[in-house]
């Protein structure tokens, strides 16, 4: 479990050195070459996806989402993660979800959790399927919900939660 301290100090570092660590990531990602010089082809979607697992993607993208939530001002950077790790598709079942219930449709909540826990599940079909944990409250009993995450083998972007 990756835990969310909320020590003021320490939950204002984390927060914002996670913040700019994926600020970075999408800002390498998305910024074209200043020269148009020859490039070798890049390599197919498939094997870039396979460097890192699915279940860890998704953990990296409920890290980064979750703090970004959490973070004062942190609307943009949040949009901007949804546009990096989802897919089209599910980015609008989101909107209309998000409409219809007035909540986070990715945290499938109104408020932040605590902490999140991925694990791996079963792949097939092109898919594979990672279960997350959310932790609402801490103490002797903790209040948990939990989500079903489907990525994309393909492409590696998570194309449904439930």
């Amino acid at each position: 479990m990756i835990p969310l301290r909320h020590a003021p100090g320490l939950r204002r570092r984390r927060t914002a050195g996670r913040t700019l660590i994926a600020a970075a990531l999408l800002a390498a990602a998305s910024v074209a070459p200043a020269a148009a010089a020859p490039q070798a082809p890049a390599a197919p979607a498939a094997v870039r996806a396979a460097s890192t697992p699915a279940y860890q993607q998704v953990a990296h993208f409920y890290g980064a989402y979750i703090d970004a939530v959490t973070a004062e001002g942190g609307g943009k950077l949040a949009t901007a993660l949804r546009s990096f790790y989802l897919t089209p598709a599910l980015r609008s079942q989101l909107r209309s979800w998000e409409t219809r219930n007035h909540a986070d449709g990715v945290l499938r909540a109104q408020n932040t959790p605590i902490a999140f826990k991925v694990t791996r599940g079963d792949s097939g079909g092109g898919h594979t399927w990672s279960k997350v944990r959310l932790t609402w409250s801490g103490g002797k009993h903790p209040l948990y919900s939990h989500l079903t995450v489907q990525s994309d083998l393909q492409t590696g972007k998570i194309s449904g939660i439930r």
